[in-house]
């Protein structure tokens, strides 16, 4: 269960762990028993978190609003990467002695048409 953040107006901020599906319900406090709304006081807590999933997180962040342009995509691959290649590879074709034409693939047990 998370903890939320409340606000009371007497008594101040205090925190509760609560089930998600309760999150936008004001809650007691504490001290005094008076309702309190959900504040949000703080930050939440990234500097904790592992690098691989701040970043994940920034990036879902980014895409939500500004997703990559085409100029980036290919920015970040190598070049002659072949997912964002336009060109086709140039298939070397091949004749036996017979005349037959063949093409060389990485699967030789394969007959072609």
């Amino acid at each position: 269960m998370p903890v939320y953040e409340y606000l009371c107006n007497g008594c101040g901020p205090f925190t509760d762990m609560r089930p998600m599906a309760e999150c936008d319900e004001p809650q007691d406090c504490p001290r005094c028993e008076n309702e309190s709304p959900r504040v949000i006081l703080t930050a939440p807590a990234f500097f904790c978190m592992p690098s691989d999933k701040r970043k994940a997180i920034a990036t879902n962040e980014r895409s939500a609003h500004a997703p990559k342009t085409l100029g980036e995509y290919k920015a970040s691959h190598g070049s002659g990467c072949g997912c964002c290649s336009r060109k086709k590879p140039a298939r070397l074709l091949t004749k036996t002695k017979s005349g037959a034409k063949g093409f060389p693939t990485a699967r030789p047990w394969m007959i072609s048409h």
